[in-house]
């Protein structure tokens, strides 16, 4: 089938629908929902059989869905109806939630439903919920939409005329420190984040509170900031503390807490951790790692999975310390993203902009490298999240790379006016080839670990369900067979002593590159970051994106 997506942006679940209808075999077209015109202009160039949006703030003409089958994604159950369905669900507590999918008509989130789908709730975050149950549950529902339209007899259900709950506004999640529990705030931030976060002050400073992490040992005065760690701060609360790892003062964007409020909290005990955690208590920390005998599982929980000079050392640092006591060392990234490559928020708040950048990407460099050229070890990226630009090549470093079927990759830098390094010319036209590592690289399209696996980018593609289990199976098997594995290591080391220099050529003309790209005020990348950072909304939609 020809499908257009009409969307209001290419996020995650967009892009993760993207990749299921082309792996699925149709023709796929993408439009932003920017006024009725475009729309029109997208639907009489593309003619869709049918039109699906998985993400829209706005009403679609009606003469579009009554001449052109058009379906809408709704993030709640039926009979659920408004904006904030998650935020909802989340702040009360419900123990299961699901996606319908609504065929489209004149009324908000009232149209005849075609396909629903439940699943049990997560004590997790929005943005957590979304980017994981939400979006597998989408992909169910619509395998059920087109059985559904293919079948003859089938009746669409009408929705429930329930009234739209409330949109929430701050008044609803605001904090009261002095009456709420650790429980209650960090609910409130949960149901906030990633959008709108939830308004406070510290310190004077009006700011949007963003990733909250329960503290199991420290305690204070309701709203004191107690301590600080890798940019994020505690704040005691009437039976407890929690971590906030992320700000956005008013009128400006997302970082780091330490970031926003500066000299403020210049006081502050840094209270550090050990370079690598062992998650014995519930703390804020980014990262941590576990064993199973002589496989080492390293994660780094950075938000976002972006990654600052300063992360990027301390996890250089980490896996050059864990693989002297390891044979195979497992790269896991954090609960949300493998690791989306260089920290470009806080290249926008630096008044070095130039300065930082080439810091930032010359540490990611210094990470990708020490995993390169380990040659006592095994090393394995584990892909159960989704990667993009730098990150998907700190994956391709490693001598193996598995992710789980819903993973979707980037592999790209062009969109944001980066050239792009971490060795990339090296890993991956070693793993494609050269005319496909080109054509991932012009392209700027996501693909899926399915098609990842297909195109020999990646190496193995395990079951959702029982990820991890298969991922510990896979690494022990590395490691079983001593034989085996001395000679995989005899020849890792004789392969990199024959290319070590081939491998530091090409990082060095990545680099002279993207110099230009970081030094020059007038560079692409200063005003796409701008964007980027700013989450300005588009005013056309990209043509990669058309009959994509």
């Amino acid at each position: 089938m020809k499908i257009l997506l009409i969307v209001s942006a290419f996020n995650s679940l967009t892009q993760r629908v993207f990749c299921f209808l082309q792996d699925a075999g149709h023709t796929v077209s993408i439009e932003f929902a920017i006024n009725d015109k475009e729309m029109l202009d997208a639907v009489d160039n593309f003619k869709p059989d049918i039109i699906f949006s998985p993400f829209l703030k706005k009403f679609i003409p009606k003469e579009i869905f009554l001449n052109t089958p058009t379906f809408i994604l709704h993030p709640g159950i039926r009979g659920d109806r408004g904006h904030n369905a998650l935020d909802h669900a989340i702040r009360d507590e419900k123990q299961e939630w699901g996606v319908v999918i609504l065929k489209a008509n004149e009324d908000f989130d009232s149209g005849e439903i075609y396909s629903e789908v439940k699943f049990p709730m997560r004590d997790a975050s929005k943005a957590s919920i979304y980017r994981a149950e939400v979006a597998d549950a989408t992909l169910k529902a619509m395998k059920e939409l087109f059985v559904n339209l293919e079948d003859v007899n089938f009746k669409a259900t009408p929705q429930l005329q329930t009234p739209m709950h409330k949109y929430l506004s701050q008044v609803d999640r605001v904090i009261n420190w002095q009456k709420d529990t650790t429980k209650e705030i960090m609910k409130k931030v949960r149901f906030s984040d990633s959008y709108p976060g939830v308004l406070d002050e510290f310190f004077g400073l009006k700011c949007y509170l963003f990733g909250v992490w329960q503290e199991d040992k420290l305690k204070g005065k309701p709203k004191e900031v107690i301590a600080k760690r890798d940019g994020a701060i505690c704040v005691a609360t009437i039976d407890g503390a929690v971590w906030i790892s992320h700000l956005i003062e008013v009128g400006k964007f997302k970082l780091q807490s330490t970031y926003v409020l500066k000299d403020k909290i210049k006081g502050i005990k840094e209270l550090r951790l050990p370079l690598i955690f062992d998650m014995s208590y519930k703390t804020f920390y980014e990262i941590g790692s576990h064993r199973d005998g002589d496989v080492a599982y390293l994660c780094f929980n950075f938000h976002n999975g972006a990654m600052t000079s300063e992360q990027c050392i301390r996890l250089k640092y980490a896996f050059d310390y864990i693989k002297e006591s390891s044979k195979v060392v497992v790269l896991i990234g954090a609960e949300e993203f493998f690791s989306n490559g260089i920290h470009l928020n806080v290249l926008e708040d630096s008044k070095k902009q130039g300065e930082d950048g080439w810091s930032n990407i010359n540490a990611m460099n210094d990470i990708v490298k020490s995993i390169i050229f380990s040659d006592e070890v095994i090393s394995v990226a584990s892909l159960h999240k989704n990667a993009g630009a730098g990150g998907v090549f700190l994956a391709l470093a490693c001598d193996y790379v598995v992710a789980s079927q819903s993973t979707v990759l980037n592999p790209h830098y062009k969109t944001l006016g980066l050239s792009g390094s971490e060795y990339h010319t090296y890993s991956l036209p070693k793993r494609v080839g050269e005319a496909k590592s080109k054509e991932l690289l012009e392209a700027c399209l996501p693909i899926s670990a399915n098609k990842a696996k297909e195109i020999k980018m990646i190496d193995e593609v395990f079951a959702q369900e029982n990820y991890f289990e298969s991922l510990r199976s896979f690494a022990r098997t590395l490691q079983v067979d001593e034989d085996n594995y001395d000679e995989y290591i005899y020849n890792k080391q004789d392969y990199l002593e024959e290319n070590k220099e081939y491998i530091n050529k090409c990082k060095e003309q990545e680099l002279k590159v993207m110099h230009p790209e970081f030094w020059d005020d007038k560079s692409e990348f200063h005003t796409l970051r701008h964007e980027f950072v700013y989450k300005m909304c588009p005013i056309k939609t990209p043509e990669r994106l058309k009959n994509a």
